[in-house]
């Protein structure tokens, strides 16, 4: 049976992964406010229950349209704390100085929500990402090209971010904001194979 599927998010790199699989999808993003880091809830609840979140408010204003909804959320931790997405370009570059020289990690939630069954499953995955020791002025040109502001982290390991990086450990597609086996795993729980 065909499944009708939507991407409830609004994000370039989810879209761009899941159309270089061949997937036919829709995408219906969603506004939630989403839960930030807070004293007593770890990076994986975190994720968990910001794209649970959204997989449920997709569902709620679909009203059956599509069957399946995917949704994720994804965060940049360092030392404990977590770095969103910058809000402007002089907090970009404090968050890459920040970065710099140091190991991070990377957590993605995701959650496949079945409208018809109304049925869930959220999973997490964490990956391993170094930075190398790059100097101020590479990421003042860094940071002009516009490329760290929409991105968790201030960096974007798809793009020109890459020459930050010096090692990952872990899924890379789950560092870009969506990792696929995770979503193949959960897809394949309501008869979707992404194969």
């Amino acid at each position: 049976m065909k499944r009708e599927i939507i991407l409830a998010s609004n994000s370039p790199r989810r879209r761009k992964l899941l159309k270089s699989l061949g997937v036919d999808f829709k995408i219906f993003p969603v506004e939630v406010e989403e839960i930030e880091g807070k004293k007593g809830i770890s990076p994986v609840e975190l994720v968990k229950k910001n794209a649970l979140m959204k997989a449920q408010k997709a569902a709620e204003l679909c009203q059956n349209e599509y069957d399946l909804i995917i949704s994720a959320d994804t965060i940049v931790v360092l030392d404990g704390e977590i770095i969103g997405k910058p809000k402007d370009e002089k907090d970009a570059i404090r968050i890459l100085k920040k970065l710099r020289g140091k190991y991070h990690y990377v957590f993605t939630g995701i959650a496949v929500w079945s409208t018809p069954e109304n049925v869930h499953y959220v999973s997490s995955v964490r990956s391993k990402v170094k930075m190398r020791d790059y100097s101020d002025k590479e990421i003042e040109r860094y940071v002009a090209t516009g490329e760290p502001i929409d991105k968790a982290g201030a960096y974007g390991i798809q793009g020109k971010g890459a020459l930050l990086i010096e090692k990952i450990e872990g899924d890379y597609y789950n560092i870009v904001g969506l990792p696929l086996v995770r979503l193949n795993y959960l897809l394949n729980k309501f008869g979707y194979d992404l194969l």
